[in-house]
């Protein structure tokens, strides 16, 4: 498991977990594999730098195993993470850091979700409790390993989040948004602790 971009030293009064396919761009079942495939759901970009200007470090913890079936590369993955970036500061927004597991299913990884992995690397790197920490998702893993370590998972129905939906079984409490603007607008304008 790797990750990139630095997270400031000073630890976050707010944070949030973002899954990256299928949440902030568009999915492929061929996987995004080039940063010419990575194209951004309408809304997105937007929303992350709305949820910087009202306090929240946003982090991403994404599943690549792209890299791991030799589908892309190590430089490849960072050009598209960096396009991702490089939209999200255009809009006066920032993503502090990318956190992904380059393994397969069957590799087994820890970090891999639905395992927690990236999650405790998160938590260790910025110092914080994941209690209470809302990460977004449009699958069930997503959901499951945020809810293990007490995260408030909320799906988006982008992506695979209606088919998730569909087949049920969604952590206790999950919260459902048709995309991340709207969880977001959700997010900034409920009172304080008053999402779980």
């Amino acid at each position: 498991m790797s990750s990139f971009a630095k997270p400031a030293a000073k630890p976050a009064t707010k944070l949030i977990i973002l899954d990256r396919d299928g949440v902030i761009n568009h999915d492929s079942d061929q996987f995004v594999k080039s940063p010419g495939e990575w194209k951004p759901i309408p809304g997105s970009i937007e929303a992350i730098a709305r949820l910087n200007q009202n306090g929240y470090r946003v982090v991403v913890a994404t599943n690549q195993s792209g890299i791991g079936r030799g589908l892309f590369d190590m430089a490849t993955l960072n050009a598209i993470n960096d396009k991702m970036m490089e939209q999200v500061f255009r809009q006066g927004g920032r993503i502090d850091a990318v956190f992904f597991c380059p393994c397969t299913a069957d590799q087994k990884c820890h970090c891999r979700k639905p395992n927690t992995g990236m999650f405790e690397d998160i938590a260790s790197r910025f110092h914080v409790g994941l209690n209470g920490v809302p990460t977004v998702g449009d699958s069930l893993r997503d959901l499951e390993a945020g809810a293990k370590v007490g995260c408030v998972p909320i799906l988006v129905l982008t992506g695979k989040g209606k088919k998730t939906q569909a087949k049920g079984n969604l952590p206790r409490s999950t919260k459902i948004c048709a995309d991340l603007a709207e969880a977001v607008k959700m997010l900034v304008t409920l009172p304080p602790k008053s999402l779980a």
